[in-house]
């Protein structure tokens, strides 16, 4: 499986990566089959009809019908300390599906930076992996009250003590989903205030206390579930 920025020409070059890679890794050969995928929703048969190392050039013959979600699904998330919990969660988030991912800074954020360009290649590396045919969208680590302020209405978990309702209990199936995840610590007192004051809905993802990523995953995976997905 190779990746590509579908341009809607039926002649592709593949990047010097992928073509390293079928060419020298996986010794492929002119008229050789291969797929490909785009990330926004494209799986493609193709033939090799230049073997170059480097520019890899491959010709499209069909392009293969696939499930399309009718939802959208954003996880906005404040990234644990540890980046390789983030960058698992963002795999299993990925192989799940999910269409955007926010990382959060709050006020009891420990992470404040993050190497985007790693991050990037794992969404598409995983998406190859798993033929998942949509890749998420990532944004650049972002405040969480230029957040909230920006993106108003969703859902968001906290540990305070309340009434929440389990995400499967209130989530309508079929509608689009924004969930806000918070850091380790949890989200301040004020964060939760200002986001209720912005239409969001505190949720409970079950009674069990989650770490980070796996709070993100369980999300994730719940309104997967609940849609049939």
């Amino acid at each position: 499986m190779f990746y590509f920025q579908n341009t809607g020409e039926q002649k592709i070059i593949l990047d010097e990566e992928e073509s390293i890679h079928a060419i020298r890794v996986l010794r492929l050969k002119e008229n050789d089959e291969v797929h490909l995928i785009d990330g926004i929703g494209g799986l493609f048969k193709a033939k090799i009809s230049n073997a170059h190392p480097k520019k890899c050039e491959v010709q499209i013959e069909e392009k293969i019908e696939i499930y399309k979600r009718k939802y959208y699904k954003h996880i906005a998330i404040a990234p644990p300390k540890s980046i390789d919990r983030f960058e698992w969660f963002l795999e299993k988030a990925t192989e799940i599906g999910v269409d955007e991912i926010t990382p959060l800074l709050t006020d009891r954020s420990e992470r404040k930076n993050l190497n985007v360009e790693r991050l990037e290649k794992i969404l598409t590396s995983t998406m190859k992996q798993c033929i998942q045919p949509f890749r998420p969208k990532l944004n650049p680590l972002m405040r969480y009250s230029d957040f909230i302020s920006q993106h108003t209405k969703g859902y968001i978990a906290h540990l305070e003590t309340g009434e929440e309702e389990l995400l499967q209990k209130i989530y309508q199936p079929g509608n689009d989903c924004l969930i806000l995840i918070g850091p380790e610590g949890d989200f301040s007192p004020a964060e939760v205030v200002l986001a209720k004051q912005n239409g969001y809905t505190s949720i409970s993802l079950g009674h069990s206390r989650l770490r980070v990523e796996t709070a993100g995953l369980a999300a994730c995976h719940t309104i997967t579930v609940v849609n049939n997905d």
